[in-house]
């Protein structure tokens, strides 16, 4: 260590919950004192700036003792974490993983732990043989020790922040792949060997396209993933050695219809500019590491599948800002209750978005240019947004004060009344535009008039709350596109009719007004020309505007016609897309017609596990025996995988053998689902459990409520499942079965575990 400018004659680190042995400098005892929280050490003499000095702690953690709680992003704040270490869980491999955002590293190493810190480091990890170690930069050593052991020697020598130190260990199996002349390696459990490369595989490619548009090689040695059992969020950037939680694993039928887990593989990897290579300077200013991490999941979908698959998977972020309580707070912000508070919706989604917009005011060129002169600048260093905008200003000359003031700090986003004046006269159309929130924004604004169904389109810059612009025409215009090209971070409110949005679903150019007026038009399916342009989506170019379709179209009214379901019959058949397939197969299934039959057999033999669970509902309102005869004949993880399907056939046919099966993916069902329909299933299922006589089914329930109570306590999970367990010991109470007596005992045991 050494000072970083003033003399002093202390050092204080950050060491949270340990026992601490000794401190020593030159094999000389130093006096200190210990909090459980800071460790204050008395240096032996005043140490200037640039005077240099090492000090050894011998210590012991202890992450069980820890007393800092964790977040929503980040549900356990204790560092260090062994998973299964007994080996008594048969069902779950031994594991040990580090956690270190946003100051858990403290909790198995003292350091000064805060992200404007800078520091190589080296670790020793001592394991039994039958593992293998991750942790950053290159294994340099392995030494087989003589009990059995073996000592691997990880040696990083660039410097990060303390919260991306990382150690893991396992029973792994690492499937090497490469990027250049860099290892790009997977550590997968053996089960997930074969399909490392599915799941990982586009990591080099991720890797290669990032240095381009930022300018900047990719700066680190390796590229490590490793996926851990019971991980506490998501996944964790990790300098080279990035951890995935269990979502990760995906098996051939899960992969043929979407690999759901690649914006996460994208985002932990562009983390590696923005995060790692330069960090932000404070947890106030986390938004220049997620807001591009975030971002970095629309650049690689725009890059690898096209613009219109990123424009949704934008919309679908900037509806997860909207829907939290998030209108109110700044992206950068200074002034916060809890650290950890900053992991939300504002500084991950609504900063992608800004970005977004950022972009296409500068251009991509300028765009990129202003993301390499930000990171050459600070390149192994901390930042914060004002560095960001200033790498802009230089590289553009353009002042963007104004941009950074109302989006970084400040809160909030345009709340627009939109209205329209034709005067026939002068062939003119005047767009009014009136801002209703708070704050006034300034932003560039792109206007479509469609005449003869061809656009014409027009970018504004609103400068005021209250603006119009003028335009002529030839023809009067059928139709008028506000935000056309979607980019603006806003809520829009202007009068539209059903004709307005029928045209709007077949002109539109891009998914977020596609998918805007195909959910006004399904509305009015009562109405003809909304019908069939409901119908007509069906074969839209995109394939989540076909599924849309597929799922809001209304087959019982009176416009419901043979030709459209045999459209729908074959997009199930024939579709390039197995999740279109799936919903088409679905919207077949509530016909409930036998003369389907054929098409829901050939989706039983389907590599798609999303097109053979909607084939086994669809069947088993046309073929009770064969859905379930099929049904019992799947290997359990797959019947895991589609466990939604198969729970509704099971309990409605009130199949008791298949409670233990439905019992272990009630709470996942009840409330982590985001969807009402499935929520009301496990619920059903719930109630049928809480009753029944089935002691495997009543222990399975239990075992879930006490793994997701422990596992979600932050959002009060534990105290839902201890509710949850006190109603099915009321229910078996009332129960007149020979079973009660055994199955309350199991429940209340499992309610003195939350209740620990």
């Amino acid at each position: 260590m050494k000072p970083h400018f003033y003399e002093t004659a202390k050092v204080t680190l950050d060491a949270k919950a340990m026992l601490i042995n000794e401190v020593l400098m030159n094999k000389q005892s130093l006096p200190y004192n210990y909090d459980d929280f800071k460790l204050i050490i008395d240096l032996p003499r005043i140490y200037k700036r640039n005077e240099e000095f090492t000090i050894y702690i011998k210590y012991t953690a202890r992450p069980e003792k820890v007393k800092q709680k964790g977040s929503k992003a980040i549900t356990s704040a204790k560092g260090l974490y062994f998973v299964n270490p007994t080996g008594l869980d048969k069902n779950k491999p031994t594991q040990v993983w580090t956690q270190g955002e946003t100051e858990a590293s403290s909790c198995w190493f003292p350091t000064i732990d805060a992200p404007n810190q800078k520091t190589s480091q080296e670790i020793y990890i001592t394991v039994p043989t039958k593992y293998v170690t991750l942790s950053n930069g290159k294994l340099e050593n392995q030494q087989k020790n003589n009990n059995g052991t073996r000592t691997d020697y990880w040696n990083f020598t660039q410097k990060h922040a303390p919260y991306l130190f990382f150690m893991g260990v396992g029973e792994y199996e690492i499937i090497k792949d490469t990027y250049k002349n860099i290892p790009v390696d997977y550590y997968v459990e053996k089960k997930y060997a074969p399909y490392a490369k599915e799941i990982f595989g586009n990591t080099p490619e991720m890797l290669g396209f990032f240095s381009k548009i930022s300018g900047i090689e990719y700066p680190w040695n390796k590229y490590a993933q490793i996926v851990g059992r019971d991980y506490v969020s998501g996944a964790m950037e990790n300098t080279t050695a990035v951890i995935h939680g269990e979502k990760a694993y995906q098996m051939p039928g899960q992969l043929i219809d979407e690999n759901t887990h690649e914006d996460t593989i994208s985002h932990e990897a562009f983390h590696h500019w923005f995060g790692n290579y330069v960090t932000a300077e404070s947890w106030s200013n986390l938004t220049v590491n997620e807001s591009f991490a975030n971002y970095s999941e629309y650049l690689w979908r725009e890059y690898k599948y096209g613009k219109e698959n990123a424009d949704a998977h934008l919309l679908e972020t900037i509806e997860g800002y909207k829907n939290g309580q998030n209108f109110d707070k700044h992206l950068v912000r200074f002034n916060y209750n809890d650290k950890e508070d900053m992991f939300d919706g504002v500084s991950y989604n609504k900063g992608g978005a800004i970005l977004h917009m950022l972009r296409n005011y500068l251009g991509d060129e300028a765009f990129y240019a202003g993301l390499n002169k930000y990171l050459t600048t600070n390149k192994y260093s901390t930042a914060e947004a004002h560095q960001l905008r200033l790498a802009f200003e230089t590289v553009t000359g353009k002042d963007l004060n104004w941009f950074f003031n109302q989006w970084f700090f400040n809160s909030g986003h345009p709340k627009l009344d939109v209205s329209y004046d034709f005067n026939k006269l002068r062939k003119t159309v005047t767009i009014n535009i009136i801002q209703n929130q708070e704050n006034e924004f300034k932003f560039p604004f792109t206007i479509d008039v469609f005449e003869d169904n061809k656009s014409t389109r027009h970018t504004v810059f609103v400068e005021s709350k209250d603006a119009s612009f003028t335009f002529p025409f030839i023809k009067q215009p059928q139709f008028i596109q506000v935000n056309a090209d979607g980019v603006l971070l806003c809520d829009i409110f202007e009068n539209k009719v059903l004709s307005d949005y029928i045209y709007q679903l077949k002109h539109a150019d891009n998914y977020q007004h596609k998918k805007e007026a195909l959910v006004e038009v399904a509305k009015n399916q009562d109405d003809k020309k909304a019908f069939d342009a409901i119908a007509e989506a069906m074969s839209d170019s995109f394939y989540k505007i076909r599924i849309s379709a597929l799922e809001n179209i209304n087959l019982v009214n009176k416009n419901s016609k043979k030709r459209v379901i045999s459209k729908i019959k074959e997009i199930a058949i024939n579709d390039p897309k197995t999740l279109v397939k799936a919903a088409a197969i679905e919207t077949l299934g509530k016909l409930t017609d036998p003369e389907l039959k054929s098409v829901f057999q050939k989706g039983l033999e389907s590599k798609s596990y999303a097109v053979l669970g909607k084939s086994l509902v669809g069947m088993y309102y046309v073929d009770k025996t064969l859905a379930i005869q099929k049904s019992k004949t799947l290997p359990s993880e797959v019947k895991e995988i589609i466990a939604n399907p198969l729970t509704r056939i099971y309990l409605e046919e009130n199949d008791e053998d298949e409670l233990s099966f439905i019992a272990g993916n009630v709470m996942s069902g009840m409330y982590l689902s985001q969807d009402k329909k499935t929520q009301g299933l496990y619920k059903k299922a719930y109630d049928k459990i809480a009753k029944s006589s089935n002691t495997e089914a009543i222990k399975n329930l239990a075992d879930d409520i006490v793994s997701k109570g422990i596992q979600y306590k932050k959002y009060s999970f534990d105290k839902v499942g201890v509710n949850l367990l006190r109603q099915v010991v009321q229910r078996q109470k009332k129960a007149n079965h020979t079973t009660k007596l055994k199955n309350i005992e199991i429940v209340k045991i499992a309610m003195a575990q939350l209740l620990e």
